[in-house]
């Protein structure tokens, strides 16, 4: 057996954290509402990422002005807010190599008319308005993120039989 996978087997989850991303999803209330939710979480797995927290919630207000903080000095923001209040979202933190990048990849285009087929927005979006899915950009946004919108006992960290087949440690 060779170092690298003596490592494998003898690492800690707290170990292996650290050499993987955290990144926060979030299915908009447009995608919550299309029953689009179970293909979302399906193609996260299959691409091989790990789910560590999830949950449905109908968000305040003031929770939406400040995930999208960032955005509040834009034309849209008072449209936007309206627009995630419409319904519950769906939270999600999934972990991976690179799951940031990863997450952003499969999610498309904010305008699903820029999105590739395959992407999610490529392949349910038609309108950049009602773009149905959420996914940081940075991983010091995914963390913002996944502070504001789960508490620290929300988020599980545990390892997968298969997380040797996917993750080089």
């Amino acid at each position: 057996m060779d170092s690298k996978t003596e490592t494998t087997t003898t690492t800690t989850t707290t170990e292996v954290s650290k050499t993987l991303e955290r990144t926060y999803v979030m299915i908009k209330p447009d995608g919550v509402v299309r029953s689009l939710s179970g293909e979302v979480i399906r193609r996260f797995e299959n691409r091989g990422l790990r789910l560590a927290a999830l949950k449905m919630v109908k968000p305040t207000k003031e929770l939406i002005e400040e995930h999208y903080a960032d955005l509040s000095t834009k034309k849209f923001f008072p449209g936007l807010v309206e627009y995630m209040q419409w319904g519950p979202v769906i939270c999600m933190v999934w972990v991976g190599t690179n799951a940031v990048k990863v997450g952003r990849m499969m999610v498309g285009e904010t305008d699903p008319l820029e999105s590739t087929p395959g992407s999610i927005r490529g392949d349910f979006c038609l309108e950049k308005g009602r773009n149905m899915i959420h996914a940081s950009d940075k991983v010091e946004a995914a963390e913002k993120e996944i502070a504001l919108w789960f508490k620290p006992e929300e988020v599980v960290s545990f390892q997968r039989s298969d997380d040797k087949w996917l993750f080089e440690y």
